[in-house]
């Protein structure tokens, strides 16, 4: 009741929850949840739960760009992006809602960067996509560095090596607002080569 109801409940929780799992076991079936005032939930072995699938998405896809297994990567990091951008039981809020969401936002994440990467090991027309990816991971995690190196590189791969250059001051003058920092060396070389390349 807790978890359904954590600030304000009805004016009969046990009636209220008892109506909320008579409509869980029609929806699911009798066999899945069992008890009454301690539930388990039962899921047959084959189950596909969507959480679990994303989490595995996005270890296959690091471990496929980490081999430059550029298809599987994309393909991988792509099913994990679409489970991780919906948001988690939208209608509740409680703790444990809150670690599971702030797990998928990680998955989300590291799906970006590496569909990003494959992206970019693909090439071609896929390039726009590795730009896209690049451009929402600097939103969703500013201080990420690894989003800006890629985006700087998404750029540079279709022509726009002086918006690159740009991407690399906005993150010199981020870091050095939020943190007093600048650019760790992988960001600092991809700037260098850039500025040599345009000589």
């Amino acid at each position: 009741m807790e978890a359904v109801w954590p600030r304000e409940p009805p004016r009969d929780p046990p009636e209220a929850l008892a109506a909320l799992l008579s409509k869980v076991r029609a929806a699911l079936g009798g066999e899945y949840l069992e008890g009454r005032s301690e539930l388990r939930l039962s899921l047959p072995p084959d189950a596909d739960v969507d959480v679990e699938r994303a989490i595995a998405a996005v270890h296959r896809a690091e471990s496929a760009s980490a081999l430059e297994d550029w298809p599987r990567a994309w393909a991988a990091s792509l099913g994990a992006q679409i489970v991780a951008t919906r948001r988690l039981l939208p209608d509740l809020d409680a703790p444990w809602i809150d670690v599971w969401r702030g797990a998928l936002e990680d998955v989300l994440l590291r799906a970006l960067e590496s569909y990003a990467t494959a992206c970019l090991g693909i090439g071609g027309t896929e390039l726009p996509g590795a730009e896209r990816a690049a451009r929402r991971l600097v939103r969703e995690a500013p201080l990420r560095e690894s989003g800006y190196g890629l985006l700087m590189r998404a750029l540079e791969a279709r022509g726009n090596v002086a918006e690159a250059l740009t991407v690399y001051e906005t993150a010199r003058a981020h870091l050095r607002e939020e943190l007093g920092a600048s650019p760790a060396e992988p960001l600092q070389a991809i700037h260098r080569r850039l500025l040599q390349a345009g000589r």
